[in-house]
């Protein structure tokens, strides 16, 4: 393997950079750029090891959720965090983003409501803080 000019990393070391801003804050700013609606981030650090935060959101028709979730890949891609896996494109009822740290679900409404999982998260949590 040929040895990279000082100034430059490897790709797996690119992605793991240090990114400018917080995945988090990335994943928001591009529902609301996005006009995604109902958006809810649960902060799960420490209470799933699955990620250390989830955020569910709406979108308001099958075409409306597969964009968000475009340009979510993009977004995480140009803030330096690598393109992360989806699931659930080709209906696009529910998009599940799974950026590693974050955790992003996009719905339609009515699948949304049907499964209710921000609620289930968030009552999970209530009960542990007694």
């Amino acid at each position: 393997m040929a040895a990279l000019p000082e100034n430059t990393i490897s790709a797996p070391e690119a992605v793991k950079a240090n990114p400018e801003r917080p995945m988090i804050d990335v994943i928001l700013e591009c529902l609301d750029d996005a006009k995604a609606e109902e958006i809810v981030a649960v902060d799960i650090t420490g209470k799933s090891s699955l990620a250390d935060h989830m955020v569910v959101a709406s979108g308001r028709s099958q075409r409306h959720v597969g964009a968000v979730a475009d340009q979510m890949v993009t977004a995480l891609r140009d803030a330096g965090y690598g393109k992360p896996r989806i699931e659930g494109l080709p209906h696009c009822d529910w998009v599940l983003v799974d950026a590693g740290d974050v955790i992003v679900h996009i719905f339609r409404p009515e699948v949304r409501e049907f499964y209710n999982i921000e609620k289930m998260w968030q009552a999970d949590f209530a009960a542990d803080a007694h």
